[in-house]
């Protein structure tokens, strides 16, 4: 979706949203919004670091809740690695493994978190992903029974993937979801191993299915980023009282509010050598 995005900057340009105006609309429609109001909603905790739009901040509340295990994170679909659901995490101590497409974009990588793959806190691996290999590369690269955290970005089969992850049980799963969709419909795209995004509609699944899959996996919607992007699901053995209820599309369905992701929030992002102070 990174790529989905940024492929509506053109029409975006057009109209022009500034800064200012986005942290207006966020005001009048987010914080102020009555909806919002319970402590226990996702979405009053957002805020960006280096996600697309306020996931950082949710899953970091979502952490505080349920707490950390191991603190591994796999992410794939995480473009020049500047803007995704994890690079904030590496900043947090956090250990990982990326899965790449594009040699373009993993090339950018290896230059931005050099130091990081070099003491191997980052793991990356450029390859396409499909249902019947992604098992064998979470074989490869290591990766945890339970890993606290699963994020999932490839512009297609999304759905497929996560259902054909049948060994690992992540705590937290992070899914993209197709928000044309409204929340009563159950819709999926047709799975297609050498899917390409062709930059149109056809892409993805409906919160709908995901809430489905994710109920036959044993996991439970917890939110969704106010974006209309990004869809947050928690295993149900960690729920206890902390979220909001019910666990249902038409709960925490968002409609698409892309342009909440052309906000540039500061600086152009850029990652380098840091030291964390205790």
């Amino acid at each position: 979706m990174k790529t989905f995005l940024k492929s509506m900057a053109a029409p975006w340009q057009t109209i022009q949203v500034t800064e200012l105006q986005i942290d207006n609309y966020l005001l009048e429609n987010l914080h102020k919004n009555p909806k919002y109001d319970s402590p226990k909603k996702l979405n009053r905790y957002e805020f960006k670091v280096f996600s697309q739009a306020g996931e950082d901040g949710i899953i970091s509340e979502i952490f505080n809740r349920i707490g950390t295990t191991n603190k591994f994170f796999v992410e794939f679909g995480v473009g020049n690695g500047l803007e995704n659901n994890s690079a904030y995490l590496l900043v947090k101590g956090w250990q990982g493994y990326w899965i790449e497409g594009s040699e373009r974009f993993c090339k950018s990588i290896r230059q931005s978190f050099e130091d990081l793959l070099a003491n191997q806190q980052l793991t990356l691996k450029n390859t396409f992903i499909t249902a019947a290999n992604i098992e064998d590369l979470f074989r490869e690269g290591n990766v945890p029974t339970e890993l606290d955290l699963l994020s999932i970005d490839i512009d297609g089969n999304d759905y497929w993937v996560w259902q054909a992850i049948t060994n690992y049980r992540p705590r937290v799963v992070i899914v993209e979801y197709n928000a044309i969709y409204p929340p009563e419909s159950s819709w999926v795209m047709q799975y297609n191993p050498s899917h390409q995004w062709k930059y149109n509609s056809h892409v993805g699944s409906s919160l709908k299915a995901l809430e489905k899959l994710g109920h036959q996996k044993g996991y439970k919607l917890v939110g969704c980023s106010f974006s209309g992007v990004n869809a947050f699901f928690v295993r149900e053995d960690l729920l206890a009282d902390h979220f909001c209820s019910p666990f249902s599309a038409e709960n925490h369905y968002e409609p698409a509010r892309y342009f909440l992701c052309s906000q540039k929030a500061g600086h152009p992002r850029a990652f380098g050598k840091f030291k964390t102070i205790e």
